[in-house]
């Protein structure tokens, strides 16, 4: 497990030549260890790492509301995401024009980045990694032929930090404060098994050195608890920084880059993808080239490179989410202070798109860092929840006059503060995006720890669902439907409507969820029935008689763009699975069906990806597979689409794209609905299948609803083999190739399924 998947059989992005150095976010490849990232350039004689980490954030509790009722949304009040610090190995002698050779590598089997290059007949090799179990960045640069290593290691705050240089440490440091009282520090060092190193000033240099190791550290006192004001007094970031930094730094490299390894694979190997066979000449292409080449009119698919997509986006998740905070808008990794929205955690679709792909694709563990996250903030939104929402001056306030529970606004921080507007919703969609972790992996201590939030969620809408007259053509005449009260269908349409389908659809599914909970945990069994009670007598969306649209809002009329990025209305297509056939109407399922082909198939990445995953859902393939290859052309001239490190890219405006992660994880998402559907108690195979991808293909560790996980094979478009094992489950039906298989497990017991027709 902890040796190196060589090259030649590893699963390798690689480039011609470094970064350019200010493109790294389109350019610099990624690593990171969960809390610590970085963005590494590649330059043989300046590499140039932007170091991140994923707790260091301006703002505050931010919980004094704007004149209109709600939250401020600026870097100083909410605060930003920003740039832990700049690390600097110069070499100068290894200049672009004085090496030969070079390639630049993203190795996703092995978690690593890497640059080759030959200097005077001497081989050099770097390897670049964010080690989680040593909880550092570490570069590694050895060399084949006699040669050796001369330069400068510079460590740079981002924030007018003055860095120092310890030679009693052999530390270069820096530790500084922001005005909310977070404390935050970086710390490097460096060793070599021969050589001389040397640390004055503010930094440290080097002479002679076959091999040299630099190693650093950083963090903050950020802590997940509001009765601590989300910080730890004991904890001193530069004591911790030096501290782990030497430490690492007195191991042999060869164990650093061992314990990293054997740590990310771990991972890594949970899933396999096979999709079919690139030519030779797509092999022979750098992946920058490949992009382009893909992406012209008449390419033939590219199967191992839409493959490699897939990993591309495991691999960000290893990197992002262990054992910290959650991935925000840009994941971890940044070129500058001030990101876009603040690199914050968007509740409409942002932070949940994030997370749909970790139990699908074989890292539920990756998934603890957004519950640690809600459930850390959760007494701050119940308290502001309960002292901010029904403010008189908030247009989404309950006009009932009641409150309870909790819910948050559009943007939330790490100091649990809210910002922008309020958003009812989100706390049914963060409820739900819970739930449904626990149906992939049945943990009941897990549902034990989420249960206050979910039951806090629903006494939030208990106190905001009112009573409204049957609307005209409404299905159930007898029934007085319970409706949301003013709001936002996000991000479109009027901002004090009633009833959008939104939060219709995501409350009904948050009271289906709660009612199983209270079942199998045997909890407020009196409460349950209440909210029984309430769910039957939820609004429903109807299909306008205008449009043949499921309707937005409680209105025939569109009320909105016809194109709008944002698939509200379609919620419970997916990431829910209200709306499906057998479930609802096949009138309902057509205005569905009607609604998503009138949204289009042109637009951010993100939005194609959620587009993507409906079609799979309606068993659609070659219209997902169409998103796919939308989101796989390359970003040219701040265009939307992917970079030339596999970011996705959000066009601004014509002068700029920004990076914007959600689509980098919602795009795998998709493609693996395209392979396997599941829901508890029922899976099926390949529900969507391209034509590009039907000759033959494997995929392994795909995680499915109800406790188990599948690997399945296919030939000719049909279900050749699949493998169920139960990591929690006890029986489902698994279909594919107008076959029902029943089966039946003890957790960790598995069956091979055959006979799929064909």
């Amino acid at each position: 497990m902890s040796d190196l998947v060589p090259e030649d059989s590893s699963l390798v992005l690689w480039y011609p030549a470094p970064a350019a150095a200010d493109s790294l976010i389109r350019e610099g490849l990624p690593v990171g260890n969960g809390r610590l990232g970085a963005l590494v350039g590649g330059d043989p004689a300046h590499e140039r790492l932007l170091v991140t980490d994923g707790t260091l954030w301006t703002g505050g509790r931010n919980d004094v509301l704007d004149e209109d009722g709600q939250f401020p949304y600026g870097v100083t009040d909410f605060g930003t995401f920003t740039l832990l610090a700049e690390l600097t190995v110069d070499v100068p002698a290894h200049t672009m024009a004085a090496v030969s050779g070079y390639r630049r590598t993203l190795d996703l089997a092995n978690g690593l980045v890497t640059a080759s290059y030959v200097h005077d007949g001497v081989t050099y090799r770097r390897e670049v990694f964010a080690s989680h179990p040593d909880g550092v960045l570490v570069i590694r640069m050895t060399q084949s032929g006699g040669g050796g290593y001369v330069g400068t290691i510079a460590l740079s705050g981002t924030h007018g930090e003055t860095t120092s240089a310890d030679p009693a440490s052999r530390c270069a440091s820096f530790g500084a404060a922001f005005d909310n009282g977070l404390k935050y520090a970086a710390a490097v060092t460096a060793a070599g098994g021969a050589g001389a190193i040397t640390v004055t000033g503010s930094g440290i240099s080097f002479d002679g050195c076959p091999e040299l190791t630099v190693v650093l550290s950083g963090g903050t006192n950020y802590a997940p608890d509001l009765a601590a004001g989300y910080r730890d007094p004991e904890l001193d970031p530069v004591r911790a920084a030096t501290g782990k930094a030497t430490a690492a730094a007195e191991m042999p490299s060869a164990a650093l880059l061992h314990n990293h390894v054997a740590d990310y694979r771990v991972l890594f190997d949970r899933m396999a993808v096979t999709l079919g066979n690139s030519s030779g000449e797509q092999r022979a292409l750098d992946t920058w080239q490949r992009l382009i080449a893909r992406s012209a009119d008449g390419a033939d698919p590219d199967p191992e490179l839409e493959a490699a997509y897939l990993q591309f986006g495991r691999y960000l998740m290893i990197c992002g989410s262990r054992d910290s905070v959650p991935l925000n808008l840009q994941g971890l990794w940044l070129d500058g202070n001030f990101p876009d929205w603040m690199g914050d955690y968007h509740t409409d679709i942002n932070i949940q798109m994030n997370y749909w792909m970790a139990d699908r694709a074989g890292l539920s563990p990756c998934f603890d860092a957004l519950t640690d996250y809600l459930l850390a903030q959760l007494p701050s939104w119940t308290e502001l929840t309960r002292t901010r929402f029904n403010d008189p001056r908030n247009r989404f306030r309950n006009t009932s006059g009641k409150i309870a529970g909790w819910t948050v606004a559009y943007s939330s921080n790490l100091h649990g503060g809210l910002g922008w507007w309020w958003h009812p919703g989100g706390s049914a969609w963060l409820a739900n995006s819970l739930w449904e972790h626990y149906e992939y992996t049945q943990d009941e201590q897990y549902l034990e720890r989420i249960y206050p939030l979910l039951k806090g969620a629903c006494e939030f809408w208990q106190s905001r669902l009112i009573g409204t007259p049957v609307p005209p053509g409404a299905t159930k005449p007898e029934h007085r439907w319970l409706i949301d009260d003013h709001d936002w269908s996000p991000e479109h349409g009027p901002e004090d409507a009633r009833g959008c389908t939104y939060a219709q659809e995501l409350v009904w599914t948050l009271f289906v969820n709660y009612r199983t909970a209270c079942a199998m945990l045997g909890r407020d069994g009196a409460y349950s029935l209440v909210i029984r009670d309430l769910q039957e007598q939820l609004y429903l969306p109807e299909v306008s008689p205008v449009s043949g649209w499921l309707q937005e809002w409680m209105s025939p009329d569109d009320l909105g763009e016809s194109t709008h990025r944002h698939l509200s209305p379609l919620i419970n297509l997916f990431p829910g699975d209200r709306i499906r056939r057998g479930a609802v109407a096949d009138s309902i399922l057509d205005g569905a069906t009607k609604l998503l082909t009138a949204r289009g198939l042109d637009s951010f990445g993100w939005a194609n990806a959620w587009r993507s995953a409906c079609w799979a859902r309606l068993g659609a393939g070659e219209t997902a597979y169409r998103l796919v290859e939308r989101n796989l052309r390359p970003s040219i001239e701040h265009s939307n689409g992917t970079a030339m490190n596999l970011f996705d890219l959000y066009q601004a405006d014509p002068s700029r794209a920004i990076f914007q992660i959600d689509a980098n994880f919602g795009t795998p998402s998709a493609m693996i609905e395209m392979l396997v559907y599941s829901r508890p108690g029922h899976v099926e195979l390949l529900p969507a299948l391209p034509a590009a991808w039907s000759a033959a293909g494997s995929i392994t560790g795909v995680g499915v609803r109800g406790g188990f996980v599948i690997d399945l094979e296919w030939r000719h478009g049909r279900p050749h083999q699949a493998k169920v094992t139960s990591v929690g489950g006890q029986s489902t039906t698994v279909a594919g190739g107008g076959v029902l298989h029943r089966v039946s497990l003890k957790p960790g017991e598995s069956v091979v399924l055959r006979g799929f027709g064909g």
